[in-house]
């Protein structure tokens, strides 16, 4: 526990931890990648700007979460 530590070993971990992106500085280069991507038109920008899957899964079936909910389509007579 934090507690239990001393004070060298509490600056240690501070550095430690310094030396990763958290938050939003983690967050804030994510989307900058993803914008990137989006911007250069490759093939993962502009499944990422459809709202596709990204990573080579099948669409057919199974990619509700990323498409969204299924839209209805209304049966003539």
């Amino acid at each position: 526990k934090i507690k239990d530590l001393n004070d060298a070993d509490v600056e240690k971990l501070r550095d430690e931890v310094g030396k990763f992106k958290v938050e939003g500085d983690l967050r804030r280069e994510v989307s900058m990648n993803i914008k990137r991507l989006m911007d250069l038109g490759c093939y993962r920008g502009i499944r990422h700007r459809r709202g596709l899957p990204v990573r080579g899964q099948r669409t057919k079936t199974n990619a509700r979460t990323r498409k969204g909910p299924v839209k209805a389509i209304k049966q003539s007579k």
